[in-house]
């Protein structure tokens, strides 16, 4: 199994699509003002929004840039507004907040080979190779 799709829900989706398109993500769908979805900038994983009146609700979606010093400064001279950081966390991992116009909690961060493999990890083979759980 491999997540590629995540859709978030907020009522305004031309404050979205604005907001998402900064952060560089390319549109792929726009049916707004119902929905919008988006290919992100580095892999093949999409984004999309959904319409809804009730955005946020505890939602946080985590986006890896691997410069991410660069990109918060990039991003920040271009008028996107962080709640906090960059700055290191305990769980190895730099991160910079920020929240899209419906409220959902943003994370740029970059984790690194600590992202999958941290010191602390339950299965230290790694996923896939001997001794993992093979849940399926």
């Amino acid at each position: 199994m491999r997540l590629n799709q995540v859709t978030v829900t907020m009522p305004d989706l031309d404050a979205g699509w604005d907001f998402y398109r900064a952060l560089g993500l390319r549109p792929i769908v726009d049916a707004r003002p119902r929905y919008a979805r988006f290919l992100c900038p580095d892999g093949d994983s999409t984004f999309s929004l959904h319409q809804g009146e009730k955005g946020g609700g505890g939602t946080t979606v985590y986006f890896e840039c691997e410069d991410l010093d660069g990109t918060v400064a990039r991003l920040g001279a271009a008028g996107v507004k962080f709640s906090g950081g960059p700055e290191d966390k305990s769980w190895l991992w730099r991160e910079a907040e920020l929240f899209d116009p419906g409220g959902n909690r943003i994370v740029l961060y970059f984790g690194g080979s600590n992202r999958i493999d941290p010191p602390w990890r339950v299965d230290r083979h790694g996923p896939g190779r001997e001794g993992s759980s093979g849940i399926a």
